[in-house]
């Protein structure tokens, strides 16, 4: 299994202009359902957008020889941009029939695609609106549970969810690459359990300075290029280990 380094300066996430800049630019699609009258939950449509980038990322046509692999090198070359569109209906039906994946959570179902050129949506998908992806938790969300991975936000920025779900994929991204091949594997044998959670204000200087994967927005939409969005506290790359109760060893 190959593994993508970068170096801080030269992070796709970053706001600087770097050499990934100038190579071809590509985006990986993601498809959120929205039905009207039944909407997922925000936390949800976050957390299945998270997992549904790890597993296009850890399927084997996007690896080696692949039917995928080939776009994906040269996507992560690149800026790693992620874009989310909406779907409901024929629309989702249509979309199901394009190559890619499925990802389903409590209420949520996210369709992604391999990567495709910045300007070279199928067709199918370049009518759907980017627009229209506000979803609202029908109740706060549990304190997660720190034996897994969680992918927190930062608590000073207002983003639509469909901005919020590129940053978690970003941050999922970012943990999966860090990740040994043994820690990959039990990650993804398990079904890529991982938590969404924004984090306490009090909490988040420390979380950002924690050595964890930082997610820093180029600022391509919504916020400020270089905004910090996401951590990703996977349990592997703690350097403080957090027993099952969540608390610091």
């Amino acid at each position: 299994m190959s593994h993508v380094s970068t170096s801080p300066g030269d992070s796709p996430f970053r706001s600087e202009r770097s050499a990934r800049d100038e190579a071809p630019q590509f985006v990986l699609p993601l498809v959120v359902r929205i039905e009207r009258g039944a909407p997922p939950a925000r936390t949800d449509a976050l957390e299945t957008a998270a997992r549904s980038v790890l597993t296009l990322l850890a399927d084997e046509r996007a690896l080696g020889d692949g039917e995928w692999a080939e776009a994906v090198r040269d996507w992560q070359d690149a800026r790693i941009r992620k874009v989310v569109r909406r779907a409901r209906g024929a629309e989702w039906r249509r979309a199901e029939a394009l190559p890619g994946i499925t990802v389903t959570g409590e209420s949520a179902q996210i369709r992604v695609f391999p990567p495709v050129p910045l300007d070279g949506w199928p067709k199918d998908l370049a009518k759907l609106q980017v627009s229209g992806t506000d979803l609202d938790d029908p109740e706060p969300p549990a304190g997660p549970d720190r034996a897994r991975p969680v992918l927190w936000m930062n608590p000073e920025l207002d983003m639509s969810a469909g901005k919020a779900m590129a940053q978690v994929g970003h941050g999922a991204q970012l943990a999966w690459w860090e990740l040994s091949d043994e820690d990959r594997a039990a990650w993804r044998d398990t079904g890529f359990p991982l938590s969404v959670r924004t984090a306490d204000p009090a909490e988040w200087p420390r979380l950002t300075d924690s050595g964890l994967p930082l997610v820093r927005d180029a600022g391509f939409t919504e916020i400020a290029p270089g905004s910090c969005t996401v951590v990703a506290d996977h349990p592997a790359l703690r350097r403080d280990p957090v027993d099952s109760r969540g608390v610091p060893g």
